[in-house]
């Protein structure tokens, strides 16, 4: 299926393709297309696919849900595919927001073609109401580690490198630098000594707390206090100038995002601390791995609610979700996380554990008016 927003000029068209039920569909032609333009595209940056979604994964996630609408676009050039494009419709909050993405095949840069794309997705974007577009951009470390200039981020944490193509082309069309993100990795399994240490030492300062955890689902009687953790999430984290609304969670909510897991082929690891004498959960942390990539864990969330920090719960539901994690996934090798910059604590808690810096991510926004 294609949308009737169709940008032509010089041989080039810009269309929505349908995104299929299963990533070998009969017809997931064009979708397997697009994948493979961000395959290409991680080994290009990165000589590997350990940032690149699986094809189970990108099928579960761009067919959207209740709370977010996603579509995917591809360019031709005279028939043959050289980009794509995606849009993401926040449609619980922040629905006056949409998340925007643009790539070009490597060959087929600098000749307008980005922008051509960017142009439909904006557009597709501002006729369901959105005013202010999202974009991110990650690369590796190794320019800010030479020292290159950098354009400051507005929320005076962090940079990217000014001459980079991504930078130029997101200031090119009005984009502004919100927030930077480390990128950092873990060598995996973690020595059992440091986290033996590291574990000692936060359960001096946890007194009267509880670890508990489970894989893959919440159980019943703890979801509804895990919901409440999960819309914290995205308030009590650092997010600069994006001006985000905090998203609402439910039961409901959480199973939605376990059961997208599931079917994506996603294994997770849950860790929660919670108060002996109240029962209320006070920290929790996610790991996720995927049997299709196995080599590669990923940090997701972690989360220490107010009025429960202080007692080092960060530590200790990530240092005993690292232990499990060995059990759960032997085959991996490293652990990878996202932190912004200015998220001094828990960047601090991850050196402890031995993460080190590998990329950089930059968090642009765009608003209209």
């Amino acid at each position: 299926m294609t949308s009737s927003n169709t940008s032509v000029a010089a041989g080039l068209s810009v269309e929505r393709i349908r995104v299929p039920a299963i990533p070998d569909a009969a017809d997931a032609a064009d979708f397997q297309a697009f994948h493979q333009l961000q395959e290409a595209h991680a080994f290009e940056l990165w000589g590997n696919l350990d940032r690149c979604a699986t094809p189970a994964e990108a099928v579960q996630f761009w067919q959207g849900n209740e709370y977010e609408e996603r579509q995917v676009f591809l360019a031709r050039l005279d028939g043959a595919v050289i980009g794509g494009g995606t849009l993401t419709l926040p449609l619980s909050e922040n629905t006056t927001t949409a998340g925007v993405d643009v790539l070009v095949d490597a060959g087929f840069r600098r000749r307008g073609f980005g922008s051509r794309i960017l142009a439909v997705v904006e557009e597709m974007a501002v006729e369901r109401g959105r005013v202010s577009f999202d974009a991110y951009c990650g690369e590796p470390i190794a320019p800010l580690e030479a020292g290159v200039e950098l354009l400051q981020a507005k929320s005076g944490s962090g940079g990217v490198p000014l001459a980079a193509a991504s930078t130029n082309f997101a200031l090119h069309h009005g984009y502004s630098l919100e927030q930077v993100e480390t990128n950092s990795t873990l060598a995996f399994p973690v020595p059992d000594a440091l986290l033996r240490e590291l574990g000692e030492d936060a359960l001096e300062s946890s007194e009267g707390y509880s670890v508990l955890g489970w894989r893959n689902d919440c159980p019943d009687h703890l979801v509804e206090a895990f919901a409440r953790l999960k819309s914290l999430m995205s308030t009590e984290v650092p997010i600069a100038g994006l001006g985000w609304e905090g998203e609402e969670w439910d039961a409901a909510r959480v199973r939605k995002e376990e059961a997208t897991w599931r079917a994506s082929g996603v294994d997770t690891a849950v860790c929660v601390a919670r108060g002996d004498d109240t029962g209320e959960l006070a920290a929790y942390t996610v790991l996720t791995h995927r049997a299709e990539a196995p080599a590669v864990i990923y940090q997701e969330d972690t989360l220490v609610a107010p009025g429960h920090r202080g007692h080092r719960l960060g530590m200790l539901v990530k240092v005993d979700n690292l232990r499990r994690a060995k059990e759960l996934w032997p085959d991996a090798t490293s652990v990878m996380t996202w932190n912004a910059v200015e998220n001094q604590h828990m960047l601090a808690i991850n050196i402890a554990l031995g993460f080190k810096p590998s990329g950089f991510e930059g968090e642009w926004q765009k608003r209209l008016g």
